[in-house]
């Protein structure tokens, strides 16, 4: 019996069927080892030295691995054939060899592209070594990745508080973004006017024809600017006689793209399904690794992580075979059709995107597929099917039109085209799909060369010119691939990140960035700007393409990079803060000192009048105050209301609202507009205790009773009659809740939280514990080092799997051998980086781990 590794379960069950008794199939579940999140994981005075860890599920399913291979008589391993699959079979082989598991046993490397019973069987009889070249590759990028996140990232919160972190390729993606947003801010409408004549052909058919030239001057878009040039050339042509002077016919073929890889699927389902890049991958992963068809499961798609354009030879003619029996023998070419891609630094080592089987149409495969799945699969079938398709044979016609009023003239110009034979469009019976594919004009009707016509009316339309457009996915994946920016792995996750970080936002499908995403481009590219330049992030992605091909030494390309980055950094770390408020001033300006309504300096303090507005930098992250702080206390969001707003609608500089005294304390409680949001306060100064409205209230509402009931959270409900212990409510991070001996139970209104009783809420723990909800017991901190840049004490605490640093729901296990009462706050920092990723509030609570397993980094997309 041999073993065979792959990466998923589904995966596994799948090519478990192919190949039969004499095997066992199991599944790595992606990574199996990973950098584990602490300084020193990746060595440069090491020549790059590196050490990996291995997390408890995976450390479960590698000791399955290792007995099976014991008892086998040898190991295949199958995982996917990229870059990351060859990496996650070192990393299996790796930690076998370390077992002693293999002995003498022959270890093989199959890879196939589509996991029908011929492809495996074919890759299973056709074995190869580890590719040590694409590991290296993998080995590069990671070290890369790893370096810069972990030494850029302390950079960006010791001088931008409030900034999650930096990544190669996310800062360069992220880059893109802002600068299309200050292409829109700098943007300055111009108003121009189109002049379209309606006229009739002595056969009384009417067709449009357009204004081109005017008094013997060729007009291009802009130049008629305004309404009263536009009404002198419509009173001009409303007098004036028409002619057609020439009309021309001229044969042209369009020709059908090519199939799909992993870029333009994700950008035709983003703009024909409305997909996610993310949702696109995970269909299409689905697709690759096995649908049930009528009791017999098959991958319907070759893999979907490519940039190559080219077919199988075999699925060439398949596709042949397909179009000649489903269009007709006319619809096939003389000969195949073959592509190569303009993509920067594409590899062509893998197949395009295309079905297993051409004989599984589209509208036979959609009882087997849910709708989502059906619709992703006729994308597919029908890119790939056109792409071997005849060209559709179109007629553009083209008539020049003379206008004569006395001694002035103008041409005009009227256009169409007709489709002679469909060709590849056939493919789309549907709905036109092709976006490769022009907009038709519209079909002319007879026009002959020298007839006069007659004119029915003249239109002029005012129009303005538009700022360029935000990006969305599809178009952001679409640019980073033109300038060789990541590759197909690493586009739905580099989005991830950006959204998961907070500095972007998707409204309507178009990617916006946040504040804080600008101000963390606006210091790179102040400081880091040769790191943050699309070219070079691009040379770099070319070398890491070098590596795969064996032209280059991935520890060569690591220490050229080091040896530069590593002294940027140093040069920065040594700057001060108002270097880069001065920097960060001058680069975003139009987002930090909008135009005012009244016209006056941007700059000027709205409340005093003296001050001059900068960039803070606070513990929360940056805001826009007044010089003459503490005597002027103007302050306002990143991006707010430059008329004395904060941008949540009320004026941040206004007095606090006073709603009365604490009956207990005397002191007064007043309802503010802070950076963060609208809050009360009891009292001044740092003793003051203050509390945020929970969502649904608002400071026009809020009054001295509700301010009250919300300064004296948690609420003791009363004692629970099995255990005696207090029941609580509050309101948390997730929203309001009751809790009980460790036990948390979400509420669905927050006035519930002033008024629930005691029977209620046993009744809520109740039915949280049903559910599997599990008591949270946190041990006591043996140290607070500090307050993290996004609030919030980080802490070291000593957990039943040993110590570790906590902030939030984020817990991250100290290194092995680490001395908890030495752990300093940067070193926390950089745990906490890497073990809660962008912020508690967007993560679930993060499960213990032990001293000697660290998170795992599952297959990116």
């Amino acid at each position: 019996m041999n073993v065979v590794v792959v990466e998923s379960p589904a995966k596994a069950k799948t090519i478990n069927k192919y190949l039969g008794s004499g095997y066992k199939v199991l599944a790595s579940f992606g990574h199996v080892r990973d950098l584990p999140a602490k300084d020193g994981s990746v060595r440069p005075d090491e020549d790059f030295a590196m050490s990996w860890e291995v997390d408890t599920p995976s450390a479960k399913r590698l000791n399955d691995i290792a007995k099976a291979v014991k008892e086998s008589d040898g190991l295949i391993l199958a995982t996917d054939p990229d870059r990351e699959g060859e990496a996650i079979s070192w990393h299996v082989l790796e930690v076998l060899r370390q077992k002693k598991a293999l002995g003498s046993k022959p270890v093989k490397r199959v890879a196939f592209n589509a996991i029908t019973k011929k492809a495996v069987l074919d890759a299973i009889a056709n074995p190869r070594e580890i590719d040590a070249p694409l590991v290296d590759a993998y080995l590069a990028r990671r070290a890369l990745d790893y370096l810069v996140g972990f030494t850029l990232s302390p950079v960006l919160w010791r001088k931008l508080p409030g900034a999650r972190s930096a990544g190669r390729v996310q800062s360069v993606a992220l880059r893109l973004i802002c600068d299309r947003e200050g292409e829109i801010e700098r943007f300055v409408r111009e108003e121009y006017w189109n002049i379209a004549a309606l006229l009739k052909t002595p056969r009384d058919d009417s067709f449009e024809a357009r204004l081109t030239v005017f008094d013997g001057k060729k007009l291009g878009r802009l130049d008629i600017k305004n309404a009263e040039q536009a009404g002198g050339i419509r009173t001009m042509l409303e007098g004036a006689t028409f002619q057609a002077a020439s009309v021309e016919a001229k044969p042209t073929k369009r020709n059908p793209a090519p199939p799909f890889t992993t870029s333009t699927l994700q950008q035709a389902a983003s703009a024909k399904l409305g997909f996610s890049s993310s949702r696109t991958m995970q269909i299409a992963q689905r697709l690759y690794e096995g649908i049930d068809i009528g009791g017999e499961t098959a991958g319907l798609i070759t893999y979907m992580r490519t940039d190559g354009v080219q077919m199988d030879p075999d699925a060439i003619q398949a596709a042949r075979r397909a179009i000649g029996s489903g269009f007709g023998d006319n619809y096939v070419p003389e000969k195949p059709r073959y592509y190569s891609t303009k993509a920067k630094n594409a590899q062509e080592a893998h197949e395009a995107i295309r079905p297993t089987d051409f004989a599984r149409h589209p509208k036979e495969m959609r009882q087997y597929l849910d709708d989502d799945q059906a619709k992703l699969y006729d994308l597919i079938w029908k890119r790939a099917i056109a792409s071997q398709m005849q060209s559709a044979d179109i007629e553009r016609t083209t008539v020049e039109i003379e206008a004569v009023n006395g001694s002035q003239t103008a041409q005009l110009r009227a256009t169409g085209s007709v489709i002679r034979f469909d060709g590849f469009i056939a493919a789309y019976t549907e709905h036109r799909e092709d976006e490769d594919e022009d907009e038709d004009s519209a079909r002319l009707p007879e026009i002959r060369s020298g007839e006069a016509l007659a004119r029915e009316k003249i239109n002029a339309t005012q129009h303005s010119t538009e700022p360029p457009p935000r990006y969305s996915e599809a178009t952001l994946i679409k640019k980073m691939e033109e300038l060789g920016i990541g590759r197909p792995s690493t586009y739905t996750s580099t989005l991830s990140t950006l959204r998961d970080r907070e500095y972007v936002t998707v409204d309507k499908r178009k990617l916006i960035p946040e504040a804080k995403g600008r101000l963390v481009t606006a210091f790179l590219e102040s400081f880091f700007d040769r790191y943050v330049e699309y070219d070079f992030t691009a040379d770099l992605e070319e070398k890491l393409d070098l590596i795969s091909d064996g032209k280059l030494s991935w520890k060569e390309v690591l220490r050229d990079f080091w040896r530069d980055f590593s002294g940027a950094v140093g040069n920065i770390k040594e700057l001060r803060v108002t270097n880069v408020l001065d920097a960060l001033n001058e680069e975003l300006s139009p987002l930090v000192f909008p135009a005012r309504e009244d016209g006056g300096n941007p700059r000027a303090c709205p409340t005093c009048g003296t001050g001059t507005l900068s960039l803070k930098l606070g513990r929360y992250g940056a805001f826009v105050g007044c010089s003459n702080y503490p005597e002027c206390k103007y302050t306002r969001q990143l991006g707010g209301d430059a008329n004395g707003g904060d941008g949540n609608g009320s004026a941040a500089a206004d007095e606090p609202k006073v709603l009365g005294k604490d009956p207990y304390t005397d002191e007064e409680i007043t309802a503010r507009n802070g950076r963060f949001g609208p809050y009360i306060q009891r009292g001044e100064g740092k003793e003051a205790k203050r509390a945020s409205l929970p969502k649904g209230w608002s400071l026009e509402t809020i009054d001295h009773e509700k301010a009250l009931a919300l300064l004296s959270l948690p609420r003791d409900i009363g004692k629970h009659p099995e255990t005696g212990k207090m029941i609580s409510a509050g309101i948390g991070r997730y929203g309001p809740y009751v809790t009980h001996d460790g036990t948390f139970a979400n509420i669905e209104n927050v006035d519930d939280v002033f008024s629930i009783g005691i029977n209620r809420a046993v009744t809520v723990l109740a039915d949280k514990q049903a559910k599997g909800g599990r008591a949270r017991s946190t041990p006591a901190a043996l140290s607070t080092l500090g307050d993290h840049p996004d609030g919030g004490p980080i802490t070291v605490r000593d957990g039943r799997y040993g110590p570790y640093v906590n902030w939030g729901k984020v817990n991250a296990t100290l290194p092995k051998g680490k001395d908890p009462a030495t752990v300093t706050l940067e070193e926390a920092l950089a745990l906490i980086a890497e073990k809660g990723g962008a912020s508690p509030k967007k993560k679930a609570p993060a499960r213990k781990t032990s001293a000697k397993t660290a998170k795992k980094t599952t297959k990116s997309e």
